[in-house]
């Protein structure tokens, strides 16, 4: 199987088919430039025949005993372990990350399949007390019905299938629609995983298209109950909002801004190591990334010491190249935006500790201090291999300037004092805190999600079930109700 001339289509309800579109998504290699695929978009029409498809097999899925809808999770994971290789291999193509970064995704997305197959036997009806004499309460947990799932470029394989692999093993069908940068990796490979698998036709189906194609179609369409959306949270506004007028939940993760911050009694060679990790790992394309490195004054001059020789010290290269740390960007535009960036802040009065050079979409590391604090650069996502080092004086300071964001996603905080590093993260206003590790972590049973405009819901374990099922109330009087008239 050659993965980008066989996946890089549509595939809806059970069958691989061309979009009916009148242009062409071109998929591309962001390191070399070269053409990986062309793929038609998918029309109003086609989300339509997709979502009836899902609609028509939920219903006896959602019929079906849930362990064979685990065995269906449990054929696609020892598929995925087996195309490991070969997923990783794409991975690299389309999306520019080093070796290290593919692997781990899949590693990670294969955890959480395993969790799926928990999922598919977990949900429990319960029996409620009612203060009406003879009156028996049941409570059932049962499966939403159509799942959309709207995926982002920079983990795709992972974030679709953290979504896709438990809505189907609760009984939902799903549709995806992955980034325009990652349409067969977090697209088309998934979707063959599961027909491999033996899954019903129509229960996944994958469009590859485009908002100028289908405008809001996705959203608007009768069918879906739950959006699960990644990505930025300009496009989560929108996602939310519409969703919203047509009584459709959402599970948002959105964009971050967040902090790893050195207390003054922190593993300063240990914080450098989480530091460099947390902002420049796969480019800093990542929503949990250290955009802000907040160094306690006392410590401040041999942490930066450190940590701009480890940055200098980076190569930014070929993904392939063992050696190298730092891919492209995932387009020009991408690279283009940040590099005004980074010269609009020089010019503003922030100094380049370490400034990189531009080459194509491959974009040197950059670390700047001084920023001033008012600095809308501050409370921005930069979604790239630029750090922001910032001064404080003081744990007080420190919480006050972690706070000082529209967002809340992630963060981090070393300290050599566990539970000083507990208080501290109990004081931040983010939805996931980390104490003497990286900003960036993901686990199948830990509740993820943002606060305040990095998103709304959780998602992984119970919070999962939560987000795909849904709660009916049966009552039964086995005697008979007194009634007022």
């Amino acid at each position: 199987m050659s993965i980008f001339s066989d996946l890089a289509h549509q595939y809806i309800d059970g069958e691989w088919l061309a979009g009916n579109g009148s242009w062409d998504i071109i998929d591309v290699n962001p390191y070399n430039g070269e053409k990986l695929a062309a793929i038609t978009v998918a029309t109003v029409e086609q989300v339509d025949q997709a979502y009836r498809g899902a609609e028509r097999a939920q219903r006896e899925w959602a019929a079906t005993s849930p362990y064979i809808r685990r065995a269906v999770l449990e054929r696609a994971l020892r598929i995925t372990e087996e195309r490991e290789k070969e997923i990783v291999e794409a991975m690299i193509d389309e999306l520019g990350g080093t070796r290290p970064k593919a692997e781990y995704e899949v590693h990670l997305a294969m955890e959480f399949i395993r969790e799926s197959l928990q999922l598919a036997v977990r949900p429990e009806g319960r029996i409620l007390p009612s203060p009406v004499e003879g009156k028996e309460n049941r409570v059932q947990r049962l499966p939403v019905g159509v799942v959309t799932v709207i995926s982002p470029f920079n983990f795709p394989f992972l974030v679709t299938l953290k979504s896709v692999a438990p809505a189907l093993a609760l009984g939902n069908a799903v549709v995806v629609k992955p980034n325009q940068n990652a349409p067969v990796v977090g697209g088309g490979v998934i979707a063959k995983i599961f027909e491999d698998a033996g899954l019903p036709a129509g229960l996944l189906n994958v469009l590859v298209t485009d908002i100028a194609e289908i405008g809001d179609a996705l959203l608007t369409h009768p069918v879906p109950k739950v959006i699960s959306f990644a990505g930025s949270d300009r496009v989560g506004r929108h996602v939310g909002s519409i969703a919203a007028r047509h009584f459709k939940r959402t599970v948002l993760e959105l964009s971050g801004n967040s902090a790893l911050v050195v207390l003054d009694d922190a593993d300063l060679d240990y914080a450098v190591d989480a530091a460099v990790f947390s902002r420049f790992v796969y480019q800093g394309q990542v929503c949990m990334a250290a955009n802000r490195i907040l160094v306690d004054a006392s410590v401040a001059e041999e942490f930066t010491a450190k940590f701009t020789a480890r940055v200098r010290a980076l190569k930014t290269g070929d993904p392939r190249e063992a050696d190298t740390h730092i891919g492209p960007l995932i387009n020009s535009f991408q690279a283009d935006a940040l590099t005004a960036l980074v010269d609009q802040a020089v010019e503003s009065g922030a100094r380049a500790l370490v400034r990189g050079s531009t080459r194509g979409n491959l974009v040197e590391p950059t670390v700047l201090a001084g920023i001033p604090e008012d600095s809308p650069l501050l409370g921005q996502e930069i979604f790239g291999p630029v750090a922001l080092l910032v001064v404080f004086d003081g744990e007080d300071e420190a919480v006050r300037l972690t706070n000082a964001t529209p967002y809340g996603l992630s963060g981090a905080v070393h300290t050599r004092d566990v539970e000083r590093g507990v208080r501290f993260a109990q004081r931040i206003e983010t939805g996931m805190m980390h104490v003497n590790d990286s900003t960036i972590g993901d686990e199948p049973l830990a509740a993820f999600g943002g606060e305040k405009a990095s998103g709304l819901g959780r998602l992984n374990g119970e919070a999962t079930v939560e987000a795909f099922t849904t709660q009916k109330w049966i009552s039964v009087q086995h005697g008979r109700t007194a009634f007022p008239f």
